[in-house]
């Protein structure tokens, strides 16, 4: 009896120890799924929106980006772009729709004014103080305000080029085949008979590429007339002009006489067909080559610029003088949006694109021996057997992104380029207006329903698809019944106190 006592006594303290050991390796897979879950969820995924064709390779580039960014701030990134006619309503829908994302791409020209007004941005004042200290060492104090309105900053601006000229620019092969002589082209209207020679002896080529949100009249208007109002640009100044009155664009002449132009060359031919409807950026027309010619904001390297967009060598010729306005400090910006659930990593993610040339570059150019290959400190170019049309990932959009100054050069550009962008920027026309943001919010419901109405009316006329003649006296009476006149008066209101502090 007492033999099978000890036996059983035996048997129960090795099942007690046998118990324990499963519950401590219970506990400590239990533990490591718990940390390994811990470390899973503090490493959040950062969506970066920005218009763009999507490039092949795409995913690998996000990959590799995810990778090294993962070791900076324990974050991965998704580079999401959009095509550049869908992108406005896009991200309205997903703004609408609270879809999450974390850094998107904006501009005084697209949708800036809208997004501030509305509150589909965030204030980063005290983000870029805490998490973007490498944006305040690479931008000018003045340059890090140009996103400002009301006294906050809302997005923050890409360091290049801080003034424009415009122009079009042209397949050169064309050019030197019927020897055009570009000296000559002095205005817009001189562009008229090349573009009837290539309409005459280039079958299947569209003399001018345009789109509803990129046209020569948009374009070239700019440099007769200045945008200081809401979203839709429709109020403005008149360069020429000594006083800062501020006219509805819409009701000028120079917009009229643009607005003939364009109908003339769209009832030639001269214009693609499809020009309203049309989402793709201009340069792939050239780049597949259906299209001779498109209008371009023009800054030192513009031509390599565009020769790597299209794959094939581009001329240009400019048409207005280069100057500075408040909307060319805010022409590329990144910011937050309200429905970024992680914006301190939002903004770290931007303040690398200041600081870090493998995250710039990446996000620029994509993957090293892939996309290109390094020839020298700073200087890239193609793999072999590798072209413009060719590569896997042609974003070839770095004004858009960070610190352009770290972004590497193309042996067809200038070794001092960033240089000539400072020249370029020190020597250009200052507006009377410069510094000067228009604050939207007592006329947002006007400015709401202005944009509706230039969504309606603009592409037809800027595209030169309906006649002027007809369409602007509709509307002009569509922009008084939406209160053109009443935000023109904010406008004005606005711009006379800034005068007052800032002659």
């Amino acid at each position: 009896m007492m033999k099978k006592r000890k036996i059983l006594a035996l048997i129960l303290a090795m099942s007690l120890v046998l118990s324990l050991s499963l519950t401590g390796c219970q506990s400590v897979s239990n533990s490591s799924n718990s940390s390994k879950n811990s470390n899973s969820s503090e490493t959040k995924k950062l969506v970066v929106l920005f218009p763009g064709s999507t490039p092949k390779d795409l995913t690998e580039v996000n990959t590799a980006l995810s990778n090294y960014v993962k070791d900076k701030i324990n974050a991965t990134v998704e580079l999401r772009p959009i095509d550049w006619g869908n992108y406005k309503d896009k991200l309205n829908l997903m703004f609408a729709s609270g879809e999450e994302f974390d850094v998107l791409w904006t501009a005084s020209w697209q949708n800036y004014g809208d997004e501030v007004s509305s509150g589909k941005i965030i204030p980063l004042d005290s983000l870029v103080d805490q998490y973007g200290q490498g944006i305040k060492t690479v931008l000018d104090p003045a340059v890090v305000k140009g996103g400002e309105v009301n006294g906050k900053v809302y997005a923050v601006t890409t360091n290049k080029e801080f003034a424009s000229a415009k122009g079009i620019t042209m397949r050169k092969e064309l050019v030197d085949k019927y020897k055009f002589d570009l000296t000559k082209i002095k205005t817009l209207a001189d562009m008229t008979p090349i573009l009837e020679t290539i309409k005459k002896n280039e079958a299947g080529v569209t003399p001018l590429q345009v789109q509803k949100n990129d046209s020569p009249l948009t374009s070239i208007i700019g440099g007769e007339l200045e945008s200081v109002g809401e979203s839709s640009g429709l109020e403005v100044l008149r360069r020429a002009d000594k006083n800062t009155t501020v006219l509805n664009e819409i009701a000028t002449p120079e917009y009229m006489n643009y607005a003939k132009l364009m109908h003339q060359w769209y009832q030639a031919g001269y214009i693609n067909q499809d020009a309203t409807t049309i989402s793709d950026n201009n340069n792939v027309a050239v780049k597949n080559g259906k299209a001779f010619a498109y209008d371009i904001s023009l800054k030192p390297g513009i031509e390599s610029q565009e020769a790597k967009n299209t794959g094939t060598t581009m001329v240009t010729v400019q048409l207005t003088e280069p100057y500075q306005a408040t909307g060319d400090t805010m022409s590329s910006m990144l910011a937050i949006p309200k429905n970024s659930k992680n914006p301190e990593l939002a903004m770290k993610f931007i303040n690398l694109m200041f600081t870090d040339k493998y995250v710039l570059n990446t996000v620029d150019f994509g993957l090293a021996g892939k996309d290109y290959v390094k020839k020298s400190e700073g200087i890239i170019d193609y793999p072999s057997g590798v072209t413009a049309t060719t590569v896997p990932y042609n974003i070839n959009s770095s004004w858009m992104f960070g610190n352009q100054m770290i972004s590497y050069l193309w042996p067809d550009q200038p070794a001092d380029l960033w240089k000539q962008y400072n020249e370029f920027n020190s020597k250009a026309e200052k507006s009377k207006a410069l510094g000067f943001t228009f604050d939207p919010t007592k006329v947002s419901n006007e400015v709401t329903a202005l944009s509706n109405v230039t969504a309606q009316y603009s592409p037809g006329i800027v595209t030169g698809a309906e006649d002027p003649e007809v369409q602007i006296p509709k509307y002009l009476d569509a922009l008084k019944a939406a209160g053109i006149d009443k935000t023109i008066k904010e406008v004005q209101s606005q711009l006379d106190a800034w005068s007052k502090t800032n002659k």
